[in-house]
């Protein structure tokens, strides 16, 4: 054969071979590594009596956090450039509501990957590690409110990480904020939203896991559903990217009630993402419903369906991926209302 043509023949060879793990889907390779098994060890941790239900401030949480910080460590994952070591403080007086009892300072917890192409375009991952405490003498785990959303994004920022460690890093930075104060009003969230480490006008959208550990009784029977809050709100291409993510990778029951305008619950109000939806960024919501030990002293780790947890992880991982990686960031198209 002719030594030209195998020239030309190897070097399209060649130039295929690029193109095709230029464009490879990465996504179900890292997407697995989120497992029940890890999981689940981070929340008998995370929901422990030792921790003491976590409440604001107070020694319990603190403990929490030092966790959440010994496993990004672990990975390699560092606190924000920009930061001055892993927490944001949250002072006393910032949280302070009338006629509610005091609060200790506090901290919001952050950790960060830094974007490859476009690091100053910041995508926030956002879950509130504090819970209730403890009431006469009993321990309020919260281990599905919200220790889950909280393992979740140790084990999604783990799953970023390996992508980044195989040369497959996001292209936009990612900031995995565990926020404090929540259930005392969306205190940390509130402060992270008015003292932003990167700018408000940098930031992406916000994807916020609050509860996805279990199911409530309306789908008592179906163990593959998650409720999606505020998709659509602020960005149609927002609520594009996670439906077409779920129906590539998760197939999971996209369930909008709780978006509705006129739903009675009015959930959109009630998690952290909120914050981040006043400031004009768009927001999603993941959410598995109330049930019957929330904010009960019965919400145990043992009670969490790991595998509908680790699905559901999955799926905030996938979408995060596609808006980390995608040529452009979400058009702001609605008003939030």
């Amino acid at each position: 054969m002719n030594k030209l043509f195998m020239l030309s023949l190897s070097c399209l060879v060649l130039s295929c071979g690029s193109t095709n793990k230029k464009n490879k889907d990465y996504i179900p390779e890292y997407m697995n590594t989120i497992t029940a098994a890890n999981l689940k060890k981070d929340l008998y941790v995370v929901a422990s009596d030792e921790m003491e239900g976590r409440n604001t401030g107070e020694e319990g949480q603190k403990k929490a956090g030092k966790y959440l910080i010994s496993q990004y460590e672990e990975n390699g994952i560092s606190y924000p450039k920009g930061a001055d070591g892993w927490y944001q403080p949250v002072p006393s007086e910032f949280m302070q509501r009338a006629f509610s009892p005091k609060l200790n300072d506090s901290e919001n917890i952050w950790a960060y990957i830094e974007g490859t192409e476009k690091p100053d375009e910041v995508l926030v991952i956002s879950a509130h590690y504090d819970h209730v405490g403890m009431k006469n003498g009993e321990v309020y785990n919260g281990a599905d409110d919200d220790g889950s959303g909280t393992v979740a994004l140790l084990q999604i920022a783990k799953a970023f990480m390996e992508a980044k460690k195989a040369g497959h890093g996001p292209k936009r930075s990612i900031l995995f904020l565990h926020v404090t104060g929540e259930e005392h009003g969306l205190h940390g969230s509130r402060y992270y939203s008015e003292h932003p480490l990167f700018p408000i006008a940098n930031t992406i959208a916000d994807l916020n896991v609050d509860m996805i550990g279990r199911r409530d009784v309306e789908h008592k029977d179906n163990g593959n559903y998650v409720y999606v809050i505020g998709s659509d709100r602020l960005s149609t291409d927002l609520h594009n990217i996670n439906e077409e993510a779920n129906n590539k990778y998760t197939h999971l029951s996209l369930d909008y009630k709780y978006n509705d305008r006129k739903d009675p619950n009015q959930f959109y109000f009630r998690s952290d993402h909120y914050n981040f939806a006043k400031k004009g960024i768009p927001i999603i919501f993941y959410f598995n419903g109330v049930h019957a030990d929330y904010h009960m002293p019965t919400d145990t780790p043992d009670k969490i369906e790991y595998d509908l947890l680790a699905k559901r992880a999955q799926l905030v991982f996938a979408t995060a991926w596609e808006l980390a990686n995608r040529d452009e960031r979400p058009v702001v198209d609605k008003d939030g209302k």
